[in-house]
Parts: C-alpha cells; structure tokens; sequence
C-alpha cells in the first residue's frame, strides 16, 4: 500500500542518517611521524659526534620508548589519566632536560615532543597554564646552550602542545556530537514506529469493531426488514470509507480528530451494539488539540465498552472549565472496558492514551465502577503550554 511505502521510506531514511559514521577514532599512530624531528641526534650518535654516545644512544632509546608508550595511552580516557601514564610523561620530561643539557644542539628539539605528548595527555586539564610553564622551563633550558635562540625552542614547545590539546579536544568534540546526533536520529525513528503502531491500534481497532457490529445488526435485520439492513450496510462502507482516509493522515501525522466526530460515531455504534448512548457535554469551547485528545479517550473508551462489556448503557459526560477539561465513560456492563486480558490503564489502547495525555500534562484513569461496570475518566489542561507543545504526531493520527 501506499501508505505503507511512504512510513517505509520515511524510517530508512532516518536511518540512513543514522549510518553516518565518523570514521575510526584516531589513535597514537598519528603522533608517530614527529619523532622524525629526532632524526637530527640520531645522526649525530651514529657518526660519532656526539660525547659520550652510548650514554646518546641509551638516552635516545629511552625518550622514544617513553614518547610512543605515552601517545598510544592518550586517545583512552582511562588510560590518558592514569598514574603509570603521568609518571611516564614525567620521566619522558627527565630525559628530555638531561639530554638537552648535556649535548645541547639537535638535542634540544625533543622539547617541542615534549608538548605534543603533554599536550595530547593534559589536554582537558588546563593545558594552557601547563604549556606555558612547560615552553618557558625549555626555552630556560636551551639558552643554556644556544642563547636566544632558546626562544624558538620555547615557542616550538608551547605551540606544539596547544595545537595537540585543541585539536585533539576538538575531534573528542565532534565525536561525542555525532554519536548524539545518532542517538537522537534512532530516537526518532523508535517514536516514529511507536506513534505508527499506537494509532494503528487505535484506528483499526475502533473501526473494525464498528464493522463488525453493524455487521452482525445488518444479518439480524436482513430477514425481516431489508431496508434496515441495507441502512448498516451503508454505514459499515462509510465506515470503511473514513477509515482508509485516516490511514493515509495517520501515516502522515497531521490528523487532529475531532470531539464532536468522535461523540457522533460513539452514539452510532453504540446503538449498533445494543447500548443505549446517553451524551452530556458542557463547558466552554476546546482547543483543536484538547478535542484531539478527548476524542481519542471517547473512541478507546466506547470501542472497549462495545467489545467487552456486555452494558446495556453507556454515558459519555464532557464537562470542563476555562482551566480543565474531563471526559467520562461509565457503563453498567458487567465485564470489564479495559479488555479480556487486562483492567485498568496496562492495556495497548488505554496505556496509549495514558502517554499522551501525561506528554500534554493530563491524567487518565481506568477501572471497575463503585457498583458495577467500567469507567474511564480524562482530563487535560483546557489550555496550557504543555498542550500546545505536544507535537501533532503524537495527537493520534
């Protein structure tokens, strides 16, 4: 059917959204190409310009061990923060000061490492008052050597471990946004099915059940007055008429029933049944929402009471001020209007309702009448912002 078709595509398209994915995280692997900056005094040890090289050598092993055990912990939380983490960029920044102190030149430019591997595990702890106290201990450190040139140093370092703390914030940022956005998009299409199948019940369900009663009245009448039986033949097709057209609102979600329908079609198949319908309604006028809302409790409540009650009579009592307005449905039937199974609100239908009318801040109660049969009562803000904000979809269809 069509209208099948369209909530189809509407629900893959939400969830084409859905498969939006971001990628792989990144990890340390993209912090490995700055140890290339380190080329410099690997050259020097091994050609033999170095001091003292195997101390070099041991010191440059030593600082890389460290700078790839640190980056690699640092894309997990857990892990960015953990004690063994931290005492490992602190002996990183042990071995970078003493390597700069004793052989100075290339040596120095470990400290602008130094930041990036800071920056990327400090990053959500102030990493600007950590960057700047880090930057000016490596440019104190370097003049030690080179003089001014120390500066640049300084520079390398602050500037290497700020834009490794904001970009690596800023790619946690978008990340934590997209998996929101996700779960916002199956949010969505959950509620979607969920209005889908909720108005489904309520429609088919009220509909059918007038179908089959005028049914039965139109095989009763058949044998002995013809005209009678055609009358709820007529009926059942303008019946099934109204129903494929809420169908296709419903698939849609901008269908707003109305009160005044809903008590018209309640007298018609009430008296199909066999149960005398007596309607009250009193009150100043509702808005086209409130209508929605009590239509739905006047459908559900009658479509129970024709089903399962077995009453003789039935009341439908609108009454409301200009703050609240209530619907009640007695009958004096002896089983229950909430369904076979179920009394009280746990029904399909009748819990249904119970969401929507809390969503528009009203209340709904269900169950067995002081002497005998059932009553369902509702009652909503006549006007209110809370009702004015339930979106139309959930209004039934």
């Amino acid at each position: 059917m069509r209208w099948s078709r369209g909530i189809s595509g509407r629900l893959r398209h939400k969830s084409a959204q859905v498969c939006d994915h971001p990628g792989p995280p990144p990890t340390g692997f993209s912090l490995l190409p700055w140890l290339l900056m380190g080329v410099g005094s690997l050259s020097n040890v091994l050609q033999g310009r170095t001091p003292n090289p195997w101390i070099g050598g041991f010191g440059l092993l030593a600082f890389n061990s460290l700078y790839i055990y640190v980056v690699f912990r640092a894309f997990d939380k857990d892990k960015r923060e953990a004690v063994s983490t931290r005492a490992a960029l602190l002996l990183m920044g042990l071995v970078t000061t003493g390597l700069a102190l004793g052989y100075g030149g290339s040596w120095v430019l470990f400290f602008p490492l130094l930041g990036l591997a800071t920056g990327a595990i400090l990053r959500s702890a102030r990493p600007g008052r950590t960057g700047l106290l880090l930057s000016a201990f490596a440019g104190a450190v370097s003049a030690f050597h080179e003089g001014w040139t120390g500066i640049s140093v300084a520079y390398g370092t602050f500037l290497s471990g700020m834009v490794t703390a904001a970009i690596l914030n800023l790619s946690e940022a978008v990340r934590e946004l997209r998996v929101a956005r996700e779960e916002l998009a199956r949010h969505a299409v959950e509620e979607e099915r969920l209005r889908f199948s909720r108005d489904l019940h309520d429609l088919l369900g009220h509909t059918l059940s007038v179908i089959v009663v005028k049914s039965e009245a139109a095989r009763r009448l058949a044998p002995r007055d013809l005209g009678a039986a055609l009358t709820q033949v007529t009926d059942i097709e303008s019946v099934g008429r109204q129903a494929l057209t809420e169908i296709r609102e419903a698939v849609t979600g901008y269908r707003e029933g109305s009160l005044s329908t809903e008590l018209d079609r309640a007298r018609s198949a009430l008296t199909a049944a066999g149960i005398e319908p007596v309607v009250r309604r009193s009150g100043p006028p509702l808005t086209p929402r409130a209508e929605a809302l009590l239509g739905w409790v006047v459908r559900e409540a009658v479509t129970n009471a024709v089903r399962h009650s077995g009453a003789s009579r039935c009341e439908i009592t609108v009454a409301g001020t200009a703050e609240r307005a209530r619907v009640t449905v007695v009958d004096n039937g002896e089983g229950t209007s909430a369904g076979p199974a179920v009394a009280g609100v746990d029904g399909t239908g009748l819990k249904g309702l119970t969401e929507r009318l809390a969503a528009a801040g009203g209340s709904l109660r269900a169950g067995p009448s002081p002497r005998s049969g059932f009553t369902v009562t509702a009652e909503i803000p006549a006007e209110s912002d809370a009702l004015e904000e339930v979106p139309v979809s959930t209004l039934g269809p």
